[in-house]
């Protein structure tokens, strides 16, 4: 019997009186939080020994192909009952491969009615380092447990051939849990800026040969700035103050994107050239590292218990906020809100006049002077929104999903 090692799924069989050799092989994850199959800097191998002849190699390279190719899903199975099951939808796959573009958002949503809850039927490796990590071509099996609760497990891959030739091929990185590219203008291009930003970033000095404003092509100098020659940064313009509803507190900034600064000589007063202008750039502008180090591999998760804040931005200033837009809510780390927190959207009730109920007023006239009385509608259920960036008292939310319209002020809140 061959012990398989803790971190590699792979089935190897003997060769056996001339028996080709076969195998099933399928990414390794090794310790340390690091896999073998991350995305441009790994690959993979597969060898075989002795020459079975061209049957045997067409053979393995058929079997390969199949391999490669992506698994079709299949229905669940009618009997996988439970009080558990409820929470899955009714055309749940009984298997799915991830595949290159999938994210986790999408493939909770594809098994669950409600996608948050993928932490609960998750069944992790324990012998894994990062056994919330999925890779595109791994498969995803639903099974039940004795309880009758759903369970999503990693399953092994299929049947591979070792075939005489050395094939390697580029493996891709986990997928991210949502869209990278809903808010990669966004990082690259903050439209909202925390006030720790505003505080602590270098600004525009002045500009060379005594302009006023700078375009495209114009000579900047930096103050405050420390970074080598060459690095890029966003230009930010500071405009209207994000203030927190419940206490009337600043507690950010608009943010409107003037131009890119590249470094041209690094100092204590440093010099950088912009390009890409969109508007005009003024002294006192902000410059904005790109934010590539926002991580977009996180759990999913409810936020804490009655938390309760407000959308106070929208990217874009639109008043009509829909599916895949960014926005601001006045809850941050402060709040115990982190990135993967996935939090319902209610759109605020609207305040209205009763026009019943104040002694009799009818045909919209007033009866004795007196004033009718304003009632506040329930909120309603418009949308869902995940946490994927936390400051002090804000955080960045993105829209997943939209059933109505979506209005600055509206309420997010625990799902």
């Amino acid at each position: 019997m061959v012990s398989l090692k803790s971190e590699a799924r792979v089935v190897v069989g003997l060769l056996v009186l001339g028996v080709a050799v076969t195998a099933t092989v399928a990414g390794c994850r090794s310790s340390g939080g690091m896999s073998d199959r991350s995305a441009g800097s790994s690959s993979y191998s597969s060898v075989s020994t002795g020459a079975q002849g061209s049957e045997a190699t067409a053979a393995a390279d058929e079997d390969q192909t199949a391999t490669e190719t992506a698994t079709e899903t299949q229905a669940a199975p009618a009997e996988s009952g439970g009080a558990e099951s409820s929470i899955l939808k009714p055309d749940a796959p009984k298997s799915y491969v991830v595949k290159r573009g999938d994210t986790l958002w999408d493939i909770a949503s594809m098994f669950l009615k409600d996608p948050w809850l993928w932490p609960e039927v998750w069944i992790i490796n324990p012998q894994v380092e990062n056994p919330h990590l999925i890779y595109p071509g791994d498969t995803l099996a639903l099974a039940f447990g004795a309880n009758g609760q759903p369970q999503i497990r990693l399953q092994a891959g299929g049947a591979a051939r070792l075939n005489p030739r050395l094939r390697s091929s580029p493996l891709d990185g986990a997928i991210p849990t949502l869209p990278y590219s809903s808010i990669s203008a966004f990082l690259s291009r903050p439209t909202v800026l925390s006030k720790d930003q505003v505080k602590d970033a270098p600004y525009v000095l002045a500009f060379r040969e005594k302009h006023v404003i700078g375009g495209a092509g114009n000579e900047i100098y930096v103050k405050d700035l420390k970074a080598p020659e060459n690095a890029r940064f966003s230009i930010v313009h500071v405009g209207e103050p994000l203030r927190d509803p419940d206490d009337g507190d600043v507690i950010g900034y608009e943010g409107i994107y003037t131009a890119t600064a590249a470094v041209v000589k690094a100092n204590d007063v440093s010099k950088a050239v912009l390009t890409d202008s969109a508007r005009e750039t003024l002294i006192g502008d902000r410059l904005i590292v790109a934010d590539t180090a926002t991580p977009l591999n996180f759990i999913l998760s409810a936020p804490p218990a009655n938390l309760e804040g407000r959308i106070i931005s929208v990217v874009d200033g639109t008043e009509l906020i829909g599916q895949y837009q960014v926005v601001v809510i006045n809850r941050g780390k402060r709040h115990g809100v982190v990135p993967g927190n996935v939090m319902a959207v209610d759109q605020a009730g609207e305040l209205v006049r009763d026009r019943g109920g104040n002694y009799g007023e009818r045909s919209g006239l007033r009866v004795g002077g007196l004033t009718q009385k304003k009632v506040r509608l329930p909120d309603e259920r418009a949308g869902t929104m995940l946490v994927f960036r936390t400051f002090d008292r804000i955080s960045y939310g993105l829209i997943v999903g939209a059933s109505t319209e979506i209005h600055v002020a509206d309420y997010v809140r625990n799902p």
